[in-house]
């Protein structure tokens, strides 16, 4: 059975090792920029994904990663001084999307605010389409019309019923 709680004190800490190896100890300028985000391991200790962000355009995207795969294999050994695991965990390094996906979000969110204050300013000066008060109201001259209609209408159906024993 595997310790998820040790896979994530794990993870937390090669996250922290990975972090500070780049920044100490490996000297590659093309890795100046990058910021170690998250890291999962998974439940047998044996595999672990770096997620890593990196400031610049899709250029400085490639040239770290190429660089994150050179020093794979001093930041793995410097993981298994600093862990004391019996198995140091492999290292895979994942450009991480969550800060694009937010900015994505972002975007998308001001679009619909701006739709929504369109929408707004339209109704503003929107006009009803019938009447302002669209319910009728009974005035005492409409009253009288229609209580002699419905006597009329009564009267009308007593002679068609026929006289009534009573």
């Amino acid at each position: 059975m595997a310790d998820t709680a040790r896979a994530r004190r794990l993870a937390k800490r090669i996250a922290q090792i990975v972090a500070s190896g780049l920044e100490y100890e490996v000297k590659d300028p093309r890795l100046a920029m990058v910021t170690i985000t998250d890291a999962r391991v998974t439940p047998d200790l044996r595999d672990a994904t770096v997620y890593y962000t990196v400031f610049g355009d899709d250029a400085d995207h490639a040239s770290t990663a190429a660089a994150l795969a050179s020093a794979t294999g001093v930041l793995r050994s410097r993981v298994g001084q600093q862990t004391g695991v019996r198995f140091t965990p492999t290292l895979t390094f994942v450009a991480d999307t969550v800060p694009d996906d937010a900015r994505r979000l972002d975007e998308l969110l001001a679009q619909a605010r701006e739709a929504d204050a369109e929408v707004a300013r339209l109704a503003s000066t929107a006009e009803h389409a019938g009447d302002a008060d669209p319910y009728r109201v009974d005035t005492e001259d409409d009253d009288d019309d229609t209580d002699g209609a419905d006597a009329e209408a009564r009267s009308d159906a007593d002679v068609r019923r026929g006289p009534q024993s009573g």
